[in-house]
């Protein structure tokens, strides 16, 4: 018998993680969600925002189960989408609030791909800080939304190299180490950071939020600049923007 959907979202992305761990299934949060869940009482009010949509990710060992729960848990399958598409992505939806559940297959694929199976361990309900950022800085046409979630995250979590708590710290590592391995990411992070230091004089942000966020950039932005990178990567860089380095997004009715 299926469970009526909770409008409140926070509230339903808990009840949701909840099931699936009671199931033993690997499903982590992503999005705007996420953060907000993540940063708990240290998300800026002044950044806080309504959210229509929740976003997971699971392993793909768990794929099919992670359907079948999501459906017995009431929310509403697109079946036509799921059929061609369940081995990488999957949609659901609640008719009478409009809300949707988007979850990702083991690899996070939009403007950009990012392997992300082997993070799903690090926290108990969402994606560690370093991926959640990367989630949202691989967009190539960062909105208002994405830039506000950018900076929560930027503001309010330390940042550390990999033999830090990757799940209580932007790993600025893993944010080089990946963006080393790929050109366009890269270029795609460094545009957006260019953007998210000229917008911060753009949007409120309170005491030392500014300067926070300012300091993680620059420290992150040097990170990617001194990792070594790949051969396939400087190869790519010689073309540049002579070519379209990033993937369309796919529009989804």
């Amino acid at each position: 018998m299926t469970q009526g959907v909770n409008p409140n979202l926070n509230v339903e992305a808990r009840r949701l993680l909840d099931a699936f761990a009671e199931r033993g299934l690997e499903v982590r949060l992503l999005g705007g969600l996420a953060i907000r869940i993540a940063l708990g009482e240290r998300f800026p009010d002044h950044l806080k925002r309504d959210h229509d949509d929740i976003d997971l990710i699971c392993s793909k060992r768990h794929g099919a189960e992670v359907e079948r729960a999501i459906a017995e848990l009431g929310w509403e399958p697109r079946r036509e989408f799921n059929a061609l598409n369940g081995a990488r992505r999957l949609l659901f939806e609640d008719p009478p609030t409009g809300h949707k559940i988007d979850t990702f297959v083991e690899t996070f694929e939009m403007c950009h791909r990012l392997p992300l199976a082997d993070q799903l361990d690090v926290r108990e309900d969402t994606l560690p800080p370093a991926d959640l950022l990367l989630t949202k800085l691989q967009i190539i046409e960062l909105n208002a939304k994405d830039r506000g979630d950018a900076y929560a995250l930027l503001s309010g979590f330390p940042l550390a190299g990999s033999n830090g708590n990757g799940g209580e710290v932007i790993d600025v590592e893993r944010i080089a180490a990946l963006a080393a391995r790929d050109w366009g990411l890269y270029h795609t992070l460094e545009l957006n950071f260019e953007r998210l230091r000229a917008g911060l004089d753009e949007v409120e942000l309170g005491p030392g939020e500014r300067e926070r966020i300012a300091t993680a950039l620059d420290a992150i932005v040097a990170a990617m600049e001194r990792a070594p990178k790949t051969r396939g990567w400087k190869l790519r860089a010689r073309i540049g923007e002579r070519k379209r380095w990033y993937e369309e997004p796919e529009e989804i009715g």
